[in-house]
């Protein structure tokens, strides 16, 4: 009993330091597991043809999209690091900056290689001439410095100006989310010229069952007697005025009416109906 009693308790602390190591190594890993879930689902949807009409500008959008992902999630390490005190989360900021730079070049190679098929003078065309790209580039190039000297090395050989240069990823941040903003203002431009054109296509549609059902009616109507065939009404030197025909014989002028004018396409033919 007395040895028992004299024996020196176990230390609590090992326990509490493995549970940081081991939520960081959780945390690390869900990061590499939702990192590289896109790129491996793009790749089987597009062997199963399930991503749509447009299977390339699918890739660009998602990729696109998780880049900016990556990005809020690796500037919002800080905030959080200092809104909750867990300073471990610190060691997750650079895991997520190289995973925003990994999904950025995947939509970047995706549209020179896959959607120009590396057309130089196309692509230099749209990085000049179409803003949203020229943002989005802007934005690719800022990273890869950041990208290349996230190592140790690199960052004690910068020392001070290692922090001065990662303030970039908050630029190349504002960009990429200017960059999908305007995309997507030209996507709904681009949406709403193709309404406007199937409206206009679609006008004579419209219009024209009421058009032809005037003219219908306006060819079903007879003159009275003395008064010029309808063919003859606009030449007419005296103003007449109209009534509606017999009902013995309506439906058949009704018909052959109809027929004379569709058949001859302005055409005068015969007065039969006198």
């Amino acid at each position: 009993m007395e040895a028992n009693e004299s024996a020196p308790p176990r230390p609590p602390r090992a326990r509490s330091r493995a549970n940081p190591k081991r939520r960081i190594l959780l945390a690390k890993s869900a990061i590499w597991v939702v990192g590289l879930a896109p790129p491996i689902w793009l790749t089987a949807a597009l062997f199963r043809r399930t991503l749509g009409i447009n299977p390339i500008e699918t890739i660009i959008l998602v990729e696109g999209r998780w880049t900016l992902v990556f990005l809020i999630a690796t500037l919002a390490v800080t905030p959080i690091r200092r809104l909750t005190g867990w300073n471990r989360i610190v060691q997750l900021r650079r895991l997520l900056g190289l995973f925003a730079f990994f999904h950025a070049c995947v939509h970047f190679l995706s549209y020179v290689g896959i959607d120009h098929l590396f057309a130089l003078s196309i692509i230099v065309e749209d990085v000049l001439e179409r803003r949203y790209i020229t943002a989005g580039f802007t934005a690719l190039v800022l990273l890869v410095p950041l990208a290349v000297t996230s190592t140790k090395g690199w960052i004690r050989r910068l020392g001070k100006r290692w922090q001065r240069l990662h303030r970039l990823a908050y630029v190349a941040a504002a960009l990429g989310v200017l960059h999908f903003y305007w995309k997507v203002v030209r996507r709904a431009a681009l949406l709403q010229k193709t309404q406007t054109r199937r409206q206009m296509r679609n006008l004579p549609r419209m219009v024209g069952p009421t058009a032809v059902a005037a003219l219908l009616v306006a060819l079903a109507v007879r003159a009275p007697d003395g008064a010029p065939p309808y063919h003859d009404a606009l030449s007419a030197p005296a103003p007449f005025t109209l009534q509606r025909p017999p009902p013995e014989w309506h439906e058949f002028y009704f018909t052959r009416a109809a027929y004379n004018s569709f058949s001859g396409w302005g055409r005068r033919s015969r007065s039969w109906a006198t």
